[in-house]
C-alpha cells in the first residue's frame, strides 16, 4: 500500500524584521504547500517523519526573525522557510534507531503540521509521561522548565531562606522559578505588566510579594518596597531599566542568572546599564546560560518536576491558541505581554 499524502500547512517568515520593531503578523504568512508523502524517502540518512501537535512560542525566536552578521549564538530563520521551535510531536515514520512509530516526542521542530527532522536527533527526548497533558512538554516539561530548574538550581545556587526576585514572573519560566525558589522556603517577589498577572502570581502560584511594573514610576522604589533587606538572587528575563534597579538592591554575595531580556530583542540601540559597579561592591555574581549546556540533567529534572506536579505542589498557566493559522497572532503577543502564562498553539490534538 503507498503512503499517504496529504497536504502541509505552514508557517513561513515573509521578510527578516529590522531592528527597532516588533515582530507584526504580518512578517510570516500561513500557507498551504504541495503534497507531502508521510514516509521518509529511500536512501535518507538517519531521519525523523513527525505529526506536530504542539508549537511553543518562546521570546528567543524575536531574535531569529532577524539578519544577523556574523550569525549568533542560534542560526537566524531565512524568508520563504519554515520557522522552526520547540514543540511536541507524533513520530509517523522513522529511520533512527532511538524513535519508534507512534512515540511522542519534544524538540525543534518546524511550524507546520508535518516535519522531516534529518538533523539534531539528540536533542529530542521521548515523552514518558503520557498521562500528563501533552501540552507541557512545550513548557512545564519542556525546554522552559529544564531553563527554570538549571537556572536556579545550578546556576543561582539558592539557599534555604533566601530573598528571591523573579521579573517576568508569570513567563513560562519565571512562573516556575517562583515555585521552586517557595519550595525552598525563600521569600520570593515577582514583577508582571498587569494587575491581573500580579494577582495569579500572588495567589495561585504563592509568591509573597508582586508588583506591576507598569504602574511603578521608579522601579527602585518598588524593589526597596517589596523587598526592604535586600535581593540574594534574582533570576533576570527582562534586562533594560529593571536590571539597572536590581543591581542597586543586590546584597552582599548576590547571585544574578541571566535567563532573557525580552525588553531589549526590539531595541535598535538596547538601553544602558548605569549600576555594574554595584557587582563590584557587593560581590555580586552575574551568569548568563544557555539551557543546551543542561540537557543531561533532563531525565532528573523530569522525574522530580512530575512528582511535584502530581502531589500538587507544582502548578502552571497556559494561553492556547488554536489551530496553526493563529500561531502568527501567539508569537506576536509575546512582545507586548498579551499572554497569560506560557503560550503556546495547537496544531493538532490527540
Amino acid at each position: 500500500m503507498a503512503p499517504e499524502a496529504v497536504r502541509n500547512k505552514k508557517v513561513v517568515l515573509k521578510h527578516y524584521v529590522e531592528a527597532g520593531r516588533g515582530p507584526r503578523e504580518s512578517d510570516v504568512e500561513v500557507v498551504a504547500t504541495e503534497t507531502v508523502v508521510l514516509a521518509i524517502p529511500n536512501g535518507s540518512p538517519p531521519a525523523l517523519l513527525v505529526k506536530n501537535l504542539y508549537l511553543s512560542c518562546d521570546p528567543y525566536m524575536r531574535s531569529r526573525m532577524a539578519k544577523h552578521d556574523p550569525p549568533g549564538f542560534v542560526p537566524d530563520f531565512t524568508p520563504g522557510s519554515v520557522i522552526t521551535g520547540f514543540g511536541v510531536s507524533r513520530v509517523v515514520d522513522s529511520t533512527h534507531p532511538d524513535f519508534m512509530v507512534g512515540d511522542l516526542i519534544w524538540g525543534i521542530t518546524g511550524w507546520e503540521e508535518y516535519s522531516l527532522i534529518v538533523s539534531d536527533l539528540g536533542s529530542f527526548f521521548k515523552i514518558r509521561y503520557t498521562d500528563l497533558p501533552l501540552s507541557y512538554y512545550t513548557g512545564l516539561l519542556g525546554m522552559a522548565g529544564i531553563t527554570a530548574y538549571a537556572g536556579f538550581y545550578q546556576v543561582a545556587q539558592p539557599k534555604k531562606g533566601e530573598r528571591v526576585f523573579v521579573s517576568a514572573a508569570l513567563g513560562a519560566v519565571g512562573q516556575l522559578v517562583g515555585q521552586f525558589a517557595k519550595l525552598m522556603d525563600c521569600y520570593v517577589v515577582g514583577s508582571a505588566g498587569s494587575d491581573e498577572k500580579v494577582d495569579l502570581l500572588k495567589n495561585k502560584f504563592g509568591f509573597d510579594e508582586a508588583f506591576n511594573y507598569k504602574q511603578e514610576t521608579d522601579l527602585n522604589t518598588a524593589l526597596k518596597r517589596c523587598l526592604p533587606e535586600g535581593i540574594d538572587i534574582y533570576f533576570e528575563n527582562v534586562g533594560g531599566p529593571m536590571l539597572d534597579a536590581v543591581l542597586l538592591n543586590m546584597r552582599v554575595h548576590g547571585r544574578i542568572a541571566v535567563c532573557g531580556m525580552i525588553s531589549q530583542l526590539n531595541l535598535e540601540k538596547p538601553d544602558p546599564v548605569h549600576n555594574l559597579f554595584c557587582l563590584i561592591m557587593n560581590q555580586v555574581k552575574m551568569e548568563g546560560f544557555a539551557v543546551s549546556n543542561f540537557y543531561h540533567l533532563y531525565r532528573e529534572f523530569e522525574d522530580e518536576v512530575v512528582q511535584l506536579i502530581r502531589e500538587g505542589k507544582i502548578t502552571y498557566v497556559e494561553d492556547v491558541a488554536e489551530g496553526l493559522e493563529n500561531a502568527p497572532a501567539a508569537l506576536v503577543g509575546l512582545f507586548s505581554g498579551r499572554n497569560v502564562g506560557k503560550q503556546l498553539v495547537v496544531v493538532a490534538r490527540e
